[in-house]
């Protein structure tokens, strides 16, 4: 596969996991910062979204303070951020065009009818009760994009990039999102606030259900910690999600010969510390500086997957 094909798919892949994590992220937010606003701490909600998704620095370089009417701006429209809702739509596209011909029908449809839509969107659109009805069709479209891919590509080396691409944007949307709660999850006291912010957290991933069945038992802040870091059992779990970024590499290493870089090091021993990682120990380390650790190593394994497939 030639270096720029990759490169579409890898990103392509990325920009649409990215579109469908803001949505869910700006969702949650947006449900809990009309509790956290009856306690006179709706601010410090918005904030703590925008540094779950890694944009605080550009945002306050354009907007004073992070109201509603900015954030919601900011996330879903504004040009200047890359990874906003729209623009993230748009760049997925273009990346899609490029290698239009590696895709199933069903994923371009999906991807550019979700394109079209949004970009013809009035200013209204996130008014009121219009928000959740477009995160929603947001995350419906995402949603549909990654069924497509599975059900529709061959399982060569464009499927493996794109899987890639996803696997790896996933497992940096929920590093981040544990590490903004980080101190509420590591509280020595809690309220019924704590536990409403509890459940947010799981929202986000689309995972209280999935603690209810795992765990069977009340929330609390650890096994929510070890659901999104430990468990293979949960699709977004940090676990789950290097485990398919290790696995990828190795089957498109396979397919080519045998030829490894750094990158399949790096995602090796990503998988191994968290395959055979215990809650306890995370801990004991401190949640705050194991997610940072996350956090920046995933973004030095994407960085050494474009320099050995893309620009190597």
């Amino acid at each position: 596969m030639l270096s720029r094909t990759a490169d579409s798919l890898f990103w392509l892949a990325r920009y649409t996991e990215r579109a469908g994590n803001v949505a869910r992220g700006l969702a949650v937010a947006s449900r809990m910062a009309a509790v956290s606003a009856r306690l006179g701490d709706e601010v410090e909600e918005w904030h703590s979204l925008l540094t779950a998704l890694g944009g605080e620095t550009d945002f306050y370089r354009k907007y004073p303070e992070p109201t509603a009417e900015a954030v919601v701006h900011w996330l879903v429209f504004d040009p200047d951020n890359a990874s906003g809702i729209l623009p993230c739509f748009e760049a997925a596209r273009r990346n899609a065009r490029a290698v239009r011909t590696a895709l199933t029908v069903d994923m371009w449809e999906a991807l550019n009818d979700g394109w079209n839509h949004l970009r013809t969107l009035l200013p209204d659109a996130t008014e009121g009760g219009n928000l959740p009805d477009l995160l929603g069709w947001v995350r419906e479209r995402v949603t549909l994009f990654n069924g497509a891919a599975y059900e529709t590509m061959l399982r060569d080396e464009a499927w493996r990039f794109v899987h890639l691409g996803t696997m790896l944007e996933r497992a940096d949307n929920t590093a981040r999102l544990l590490d903004a709660r980080h101190k509420l999850l590591t509280a020595e006291t809690e309220g019924a606030v704590d536990y409403v912010q509890w459940q947010a957290v799981l929202r986000s991933v689309s995972a209280l259900r999935s603690y209810q069945w795992v765990f069977r038992e009340r929330l609390q802040p650890r096994r929510i910690a070890e659901l999104l870091i430990l468990r293979p059992e949960l699709p977004r779990s940090l676990l789950a999600c290097f485990a398919g970024v290790a696995e990828t590499l190795e089957a498109i290493a396979v397919g080519q010969g045998g030829r490894r870089g750094e990158c399949h090091r790096l995602a090796g021993g990503l998988h191994a510390r968290l395959r055979y990682g215990r809650i306890d120990a995370i801990f004991e380390e401190g949640l705050h500086a194991f997610l940072t650790t996350m956090i920046s190593r995933a973004a030095e394994l994407g960085g050494e997957i474009e320099a050995f497939y893309i620009q190597g």
